[in-house]
């Protein structure tokens, strides 16, 4: 399947307390991970794969702001993730660096949508 939200990132200025934050008021999980320079967020339940075990919810991740990734990102999942920035760039979007491995579980990118949102990317190992 294509096209659903799989997944949200937050931007963080001083991520030690964002994750302090998200973990007091929601009571999220954080758990970082120093060589991504990233940190996964668990925010409901995940099965054996770490997939969320409810049909339509969702995890996310944080990392620390920068000036191509300055706000929240909405992750869609695509089946072909090349395919999918050549049609963002058909419809008037463009690229934000190029997609990127993700240890051996897919590939991400990022992209400005025609109203200047940084959306995200996702294609699935398989």
């Amino acid at each position: 399947m294509s096209g659903e939200i799989v997944h949200f990132e937050i931007p963080a200025d001083d991520t030690e307390r964002a994750y302090a934050f998200y973990r007091d008021a929601f009571g999220w999980q954080i758990q970082p991970m120093p060589e991504l320079d990233y940190a996964f967020v668990t925010t409901t339940p995940v099965d054996d794969n770490g997939r969320p075990s409810e049909p339509g919810m969702i995890n996310g991740g944080m990392f620390q702001r920068n000036k191509d990734l300055p706000s929240p990102v909405v992750t869609v999942n695509v089946d072909d993730i090349d395919a999918a920035l050549a049609r963002v760039a058909e419809l008037g979007g463009s690229p934000v660096g190029e997609k990127a491995a993700v240890a051996d579980m897919g590939w991400a990118a990022y992209f400005i949508d025609p109203e200047g949102n940084v959306m995200g990317l996702w294609q699935t190992a398989r």
